[in-house]
């Protein structure tokens, strides 16, 4: 008699084959020999199908934006799996203008080799937007400046007397360079308390000139210098390669050869 058989798969599709009854006749080599019949029975069972066509997972497209992505190594398997996207940042509140700090990933490209390298640091965006009534603000007029690895740098090592300014030009190099020009100035406040973040805007472009200033606390800074020191190796993808570290053992086992120049050098 025949056991219930199934093949399971992660998707699948399953036929069900009904009871029924054979009766198989057999005749013996001997003429003699009177013909013999039996009949048995098949218990039902079913038979589940795979169509990885339909349901497994492919590969991301190779365009150019994919390919400076997170690496497919550290990408979720498939496309259901991908994790939520996140929106992370910080605003500032007052009553001429409000800022808001929000950090920017760094963007991959893959080599020859099959493995990942930076092709664009993260970083931090600001955006100034400036008061449209009580309590309220035209974010529809906001202005953008992005800080870079060095200038946040700055910000982080600017002392309670000492000024900082910023240049950018978003068309340095190009044919409309000069067209736009944004200036950050960071200056200290008359009474000790902060700093003052002026940013001046010319777009010749849009026929903008513009200016947005804020006052900012010396908390307010030292949450923002903090908030700085936190992200400053995720836009540069650190955090990536720590996880795509593994444990070198040959090397440990052979720290007497030069080529594991580290390790050699350490244990001399």
């Amino acid at each position: 008699m025949l056991q219930p058989h199934s093949c399971s798969a992660p998707t699948q599709s399953s036929i069900t084959i009904p009871k029924q009854t054979f009766t198989p006749k057999f005749i013996p080599l001997r003429r003699s020999s009177s013909i013999s019949t039996f009949s048995f029975t098949l218990q039902p069972f079913s038979i589940r199908c795979r169509h990885p066509q339909f349901f497994e997972p492919k590969p991301f497209p190779s365009s150019p934006q994919a390919q400076r992505s997170t690496p497919p190594a550290l990408a979720p398997a498939s496309v259901g799996a991908l994790p939520p996207r996140v929106y992370a940042g910080h605003s500032i509140y007052k009553g001429k203008a409000a800022l808001t700090v929000n950090p920017r990933p760094p963007e991959f490209q893959s080599t020859e080799s099959g493995a990942f390298k930076i092709s664009r640091e993260g970083y931090v965006l600001l955006q100034f937007a400036p008061e449209a009534g009580m309590r309220r603000y035209d974010w529809n007029k906001k202005q953008v400046f992005s800080l870079s690895m060095t200038e946040m740098g700055a910000l982080i090592s600017l002392g309670a007397k000492e000024s900082l300014e910023f240049f950018h030009d978003p068309f340095q190099g190009k044919s409309d360079e000069g067209k736009v020009r944004k200036v950050l100035r960071v200056e200290p406040l008359m009474d000790g308390s902060g700093h003052l973040f002026n940013l001046s805007v010319q777009n010749t472009l849009e026929n903008i000139d513009e200016k947005i200033f804020i006052p900012i606390t010396k908390a307010e800074l030292a949450v923002l210098s903090s908030l700085f020191n936190f992200i400053m190796p995720y836009l540069l993808g650190w955090h990536i390669f720590g996880n795509s570290i593994k444990p070198n053992i040959s090397g440990r086992a052979n720290n007497s050869n030069p080529k594991y120049g580290g390790d050699y050098e350490w244990n001399r």
